[in-house]
């Protein structure tokens, strides 16, 4: 049987590619999207408006057995939003735990970052947080952990492509550059929709980095 499959902040770029893929693939998909933002989400998924940060209006939008996918973020992230890391990143990871566990859901996949990293340490710790907090309630889980996705709005980086291609040629920077490297938004799409199909041990933790989102 197809899981069934609410993904929180599916009125995003990522949110949106994901949700479309799945229902391709015949998975019934609940968006749940903040107030007014209804309009942005995939044609064709069941929509709920909630207030993400409360955890009693999210746990009413999850079922028991669901998948849960994690896609909440600040947007465009740099060193100058560590506060809205905290207040949005890793404030939605600690609600949706509650949430997950309260609704009995059975598998919660969330969008964390490669790690470690040289750069960006704030958010990297704050996503290494929120992979904490999954784990320590308790929750199977996936973590996907990609650097940066290209996609709309989203291509800047493919500048550092021949930065990239010389760092993977020296020994002493090759590991940081296949851990750091660009994924397209085609690749986490199809690694997210594996990851949803084919969900861990129950009460085990899966990690997918980015070598392995460039192979799905």
């Amino acid at each position: 049987m197809s899981p069934s499959i609410a993904i929180i902040g599916a009125s995003g770029y990522l949110g949106r590619a994901l949700s479309t893929a799945l229902l391709a693939r015949g998975h019934a998909v609940r968006a749940i999207v903040r107030h007014g933002s209804a309009a942005r989400a995939a044609a064709g998924v069941e929509v709920h408006e909630v207030d993400v940060f409360d955890a009693a209006q999210l746990s009413a939008a999850l079922r028991a057995g669901d998948t849960l996918v994690h896609l909440i973020g600040t947007p465009n992230p740099n060193p100058r939003k560590a506060a809205e890391f905290e207040r949005v990143d890793l404030a939605s990871v600690h609600v949706a735990t509650v949430a997950a566990a309260r609704a009995g859901v059975a598998h919660f996949l969330y969008v964390s970052v490669a790690q470690p990293a040289p750069v960006m340490q704030v958010y990297v710790e704050t996503r290494r947080s929120a992979e904490a907090a999954i784990v320590a309630a308790g929750l199977t889980a996936t973590f996907v952990r990609p650097w940066y996705v290209l996609g709309p709005r989203h291509r800047w980086p493919y500048l550092l492509l021949p930065f990239y291609a010389l760092a993977s040629l020296l020994p002493a920077t090759r590991g940081t550059a296949r851990r750091l490297g660009l994924v397209t938004l085609a690749q986490m799409t199809r690694a997210l929709v594996a990851a949803v199909e084919r969900p861990p041990e129950p009460e085990s933790t899966r990690v997918i980095d980015v070598p392995e989102i460039r192979a799905s």
